[in-house]
């Protein structure tokens, strides 16, 4: 299969998809809020003539869109939503358009409309070939609360497929192939007694030194566990005023760990310290528990195949304007700064000189674990799944800062996103080309999973919680 009519159709299109992007990146919306920024994608879809479930796992903004019939059943994962209090201006100087107001921080603007734009042109060569496949993009909400996937999956959303390709901007060319970190994510809530700090406080029982005791014992659990787990945590609500002894205190914790079996042991014992913690307070407590996600189970031989069309579809295209962009930009980072990011990511320090890559990497951290997390890995647990990063950032930005937004709506990110369609078109194409290799790709994913099924980490009968966040 040539995918000639796959490139031309994205090339000649490619100022309606970044129009796309552009919009939802305006919009800025939040998780679980993304209603704006959902139904441009919709639309995109709904035009080339996929069919739309929408509302999905109980949230309003999650959608599936479908085109044709038959094997093979190839998905497409898309993200929309933004981080609060990242508003920025697409100027390489920081300043917000609405102070504290969110902002494309992580550039799903661009990797939603990628990811479309890869599903159109896939229908559109499958048509001029006359070959039958089955086209799938989810449209999931809410990754930065590590929930969206997470719901769809409890749903069996992505059950029948028979891979799923996905992206995400990066800082580099390149099929991720290092792993992530399972997550659980929960707030413990602490209610006592209040009563005036100074003259009877006797009669209190503290809200507040519950959670700080709590975490004074969580920070000696961190002896004990697994070097590469992590554990971090805020107090979201510590009282009112010093004179008040506080009758309700939270504290927010993450629990991190290279496979979900450590994040459930530790977890557990976190759990252990806030009964301590009410015990010794005479306090009671209450958990809101807000996601829990698997790590990724990478794939070697979509990777393999995922490399290889990247290899054919070509790096972005910069022009010198985004050169100067990105030159400009990389004021605002140290180069000591730079240097962590780059290391933190798995990127090749011979990079370091450079603002913008343009070339194409081998595939990244086979065999290795980033200590990030992202809630695709519960959707790596049901079918295989391959992961692709573009340049759409300047090396050594920061995550989920100012700088991405302003290059998520730019050229910079608008030609890390065409060159993440391409390849994802490219792929798929190939994928169903050669049935051989998906069948390579389900034996390696079916021995990895073998002893290990998916079990969602959600309770049972957990619903989303549509105001947990809000947009400024």
């Amino acid at each position: 299969m040539t995918a000639e009519t796959a490139l031309n159709f994205l090339k000649e299109n490619q100022s309606a998809f970044i129009k796309a992007s552009d919009k939802i990146w305006n919009y800025a919306e939040v998780g679980l809020q993304e209603h704006q920024s959902s139904k441009v994608i919709q639309q995109l879809l709904q035009d080339a003539g996929f069919r739309l479930e929408v509302g999905l796992a109980g949230m309003p903004t999650a959608f599936i869109a479908t085109w044709g019939e038959g094997k093979p059943v190839i998905g497409f994962l898309g993200e929309y939503d933004a981080l609060p209090c990242c508003s920025q201006k697409a100027i390489p100087v920081k300043e917000p358009v609405k102070e504290g107001a969110p902002g494309h921080g992580c550039g799903h603007n661009l990797l939603g409309v990628g990811g479309a734009a890869a599903a159109i042109a896939a229908k559109e060569e499958l048509i001029s070939q006359g070959k039958k496949a089955t086209l799938k993009y989810f449209g999931c909400p809410a990754e930065e609360l590590l929930a969206g996937k997470v719901f769809m999956s409890a749903h069996d959303c992505y059950r029948g497929l028979d891979c799923v390709l996905t992206w995400h901007p990066g800082q580099v060319n390149s099929v991720r192939m290092y792993g992530s970190t399972a997550v659980n994510s929960a707030k413990f809530r602490f209610h006592g007694q209040s009563a005036h700090a100074a003259s009877v406080p006797h009669s209190g029982k503290s809200a507040l030194d519950a959670c700080i005791l709590m975490d004074v014992a969580t920070n000696y659990l961190r002896e004990h566990i697994i070097q590469d787990a992590r554990i971090h945590s805020v107090i979201t609500h510590g009282g009112e005023e010093p004179n008040v002894v506080p009758a309700f205190a939270e504290i927010w914790y993450y629990v991190r760990a290279p496979k979900r079996r450590f994040v459930e042991e530790i977890y557990a014992r976190v759990v252990k310290n806030a009964e301590a913690a009410a015990m010794m307070t005479e306090t009671t407590f209450d958990i809101e528990f807000l996601s829990g996600c698997h790590e990724y189970l990478r794939n070697l031989k979509l990777g393999q195949v995922m490399h290889a069309n990247l290899m054919k579809a070509g790096p972005p295209q910069f022009s010198p304007e985004d050169k100067a962009f990105a030159a400009q930009m990389a004021k605002s980072v140290p180069k000591e700064m730079k240097e962590k990011v780059l290391l933190s990511r798995l990127i090749p320090q011979e990079l370091l000189e450079q603002d913008l890559h343009e070339g194409i990497l081998e595939p990244l951290g086979i065999g290795k674990t980033s200590h990030s997390s992202d809630d695709g890995g519960d959707v790596s647990y049901q079918t295989p799944l391959a992961q692709l990063q573009t340049a759409c950032v300047p090396l050594g930005m920061p995550g989920h800062s100012w700088q991405i937004t302003a290059v998520s709506g730019m050229g910079i990110g608008h030609q890390g996103m065409l060159c993440a369609a391409r390849t994802l078109a490219l792929t798929a194409l190939d994928l169903i080309e050669h049935p051989d290799l998906l069948k390579e790709a389900y034996e390696e994913w079916a021995k990895a999973n073998k002893d290990n099924p998916y079990q969602c980490a959600f309770p049972k009968g957990a619903v989303p919680n549509l105001k947990q966040v809000k947009n400024h």
